[in-house]
């Protein structure tokens, strides 16, 4: 084999190798935009948000889409740079997929749409640790153990008796008083 034919191959590997890493990182990030459509499709399936809200969430995916097809396009450019001999530095490839990450999500999580479902997601949180709160006192009470109710009365109750007692030194230093006069 000659000089030039090993070249040759050494080249169609590295070509072959940067256009399965490109297929993989578009793959993934699909992947990961099909998951994020996933997960704020179930928070908003609870309630249908306002048409404007919707509108506005769809415009939001729309434009994210956008930026991830304009990410593909600008891979595409680098790659044929790279294969008609330019000089293409792979983390040029990283960058641009991360830049478009963060211009997507930013296009997503600005909309009224995402907010809501963020407001959704966290009032079911509150609710869920409010329910797992409660199920801790119970189980906690029925093991005989003193539940933040039952530490609460009992400092309520030593307030008072050092506010009574407080109350009984005054009453009896009025007393000595008078008694020494």
């Amino acid at each position: 084999m000659s000089d030039s034919d090993q070249v040759q191959n050494e080249w169609n590997e590295m070509v072959e190798q940067m256009n399965d890493a490109v297929a993989e990182s578009v793959e993934q990030n699909m992947a990961a935009q099909e998951a994020f459509l996933n997960s704020w499709t179930e928070a908003l399936d609870d309630s249908i948000p306002e048409e404007n809200v919707l509108e506005e969430g769809i415009d939001g995916y729309n434009s994210a889409a956008e930026v991830w097809m304009n990410a593909a396009e600008d891979i595409f450019e680098r790659a044929t740079d790279a294969v008609e001999g330019k000089d293409v530095d792979p983390t040029e490839y990283r960058d641009i997929w991360l830049q478009s990450a963060n211009e997507a999500f930013s296009e997503v999580m600005s909309t009224s749409a995402f907010a809501s479902a963020n407001g959704q997601l966290v009032e079911a949180m509150m609710e869920m640790q409010q329910d797992v709160d409660e199920m801790t006192q119970d189980t906690i009470a029925q093991m005989g153990f003193p539940t933040r109710e039952d530490v609460g009365e009992v400092g309520e109750r030593l307030v008072e008796l050092e506010r009574r007692q407080h109350e009984v030194e005054q009453k009896l230093d009025r007393i000595l008083d008078a008694i020494e006069e």
